[in-house]
C-alpha cells in the first residue's frame, strides 16, 4: 500500500496538523457481510476510504458504488467495502453486527470533550494503519461516468437545484430556475437565493448536467426526525447533507454537516429527508444509520 510523502523521492513521510474533528479511531468492519442495493458504504479507493452508495449489485459478485463528492460510479469487490458508520459522541453508529476484523478493535475514551459543539468530521479518510488489514484484491473497475440527467431535459422556467465545486460550497445544492438551454447539455440558470455583487438582481450562470438536478420529491410528510437520520438541511440559502446528532425539544434538532463536521441547531421546517440523484433517479439512502 502507498504512503504519503513530503518529497518526490519518498524518503520523508508526510506530517501535518489537523483539527480535532478531522481525526477519529479506525472504523470497525464485519468479516463477512452481504451488501445490499442503496446501502451506504465506505469503499477503499486510491489508498483511502470514501463514502458512497451501492447503486448496482452485479452477478459477478461486484458492486457499483456512487460517490456524491465526485459524482462518479466505480465497481468494487466485496473485500473493498465496509458498512458506513459515523463517529458520534465517542462511539460508532450503527454498532457492529458481529465480530470485528482482527486488529481493528479500538478502545474509545472520552477526554473531557463533553459539551463541545464540534464533533469529529464525518466521512474522513481513515489512517494509514487500516490499509494493513485490507487484503490484496483485483483492482477496482471504473464504470462509465454517471449521466445524471440522461433522460431528464430542462426547459425554460423549470425549477431545479444546482451545485458548485467552489471551495466553501461543495456539497451544497441551491434552488434555481432554468432561464434557457445553452449549447449541448448546458443550461443558463438563475439562483433563487444568490444575488449579483452589485445586488442588482439574482445571479445567473451556466451549469452542465453534472451540476443540475430536479428538486427531490417530497412523497411523505415527516412528523419527526430521529437521531442519526440523514437529512438535507437548509442553511445559508442552500441544502447541505447532514446527520441529526441530537433531537432537542421539538421543533429543534442539532445537525452535524458531513463536509465540515460543524454542528448547528435547526428548525424542523429547515430539514428534509436526504435523497441522492443517481442515474436519473432519486434514491433514498439505507436505513443503516437509523438503527
Amino acid at each position: 500500500m502507498k504512503k504519503l510523502f513530503e518529497d518526490d523521492e519518498g524518503t520523508k513521510p508526510l506530517q501535518e496538523t489537523v483539527n480535532e474533528f478531522q481525526i477519529r479511531p479506525i472504523a470497525p468492519r464485519e468479516k463477512k457481510r452481504e451488501f445490499k442495493l442503496s446501502e451506504e458504504v465506505d469503499a477503499f479507493h486510491n489508498d483511502g476510504w470514501w463514502e458512497g452508495v451501492i447503486t448496482e449489485v452485479n452477478e459477478n459478485g461486484k458492486f457499483a458504488v456512487f460517490f456524491r463528492s465526485t459524482k462518479e460510479q466505480i465497481e468494487f469487490v466485496e473485500e473493498d467495502l465496509r458498512l458506513h458508520r459515523e463517529w458520534v459522541n465517542g462511539e460508532w453508529k450503527p454498532q457492529m453486527e458481529g465480530e470485528e476484523e482482527k486488529g481493528e478493535k479500538q478502545e474509545v475514551k472520552e477526554k473531557g470533550n463533553k459539551g463541545s459543539r464540534k464533533k469529529k468530521k464525518l466521512s474522513e479518510e481513515d489512517e494509514e494503519e487500516v490499509t494493513k488489514e485490507v487484503k490484496k484484491v483485483p483492482a477496482t473497475t471504473l464504470v462509465k461516468p454517471v449521466e445524471s440527467l440522461k433522460d431528464v431535459k430542462f426547459s425554460k422556467g423549470m425549477l431545479a437545484e444546482v451545485s458548485s465545486d467552489e471551495d466553501g460550497f461543495k456539497g451544497a445544492w441551491f434552488a434555481a430556475s432554468v432561464v434557457e438551454p445553452v449549447g449541448k447539455e448546458k443550461y443558463l440558470v438563475e439562483y433563487k437565493s444568490m444575488r449579483t455583487e452589485d445586488d442588482s438582481g439574482f445571479l445567473r450562470e451556466e451549469v452542465d448536467t453534472i451540476h443540475i438536478r430536479p428538486p427531490p420529491p417530497q412523497n411523505a410528510v415527516v412528523d419527526r426526525f430521529k437521531k442519526l437520520e440523514e437529512v438535507d438541511a437548509l442553511h445559508n440559502g442552500a441544502w447541505w447533507v447532514g446527520v441529526v446528532s441530537k433531537v432537542n425539544t421539538f421543533p429543534k434538532y442539532v445537525v452535524c454537516f458531513k463536509d465540515s463536521g460543524e454542528e448547528l441547531e435547526l428548525q424542523h421546517s429547515d430539514l428534509r429527508p436526504h435523497q441522492d440523484w443517481i442515474n436519473g433517479k432519486w434514491v433514498a439512502p439505507s436505513h443503516a444509520l437509523k438503527l
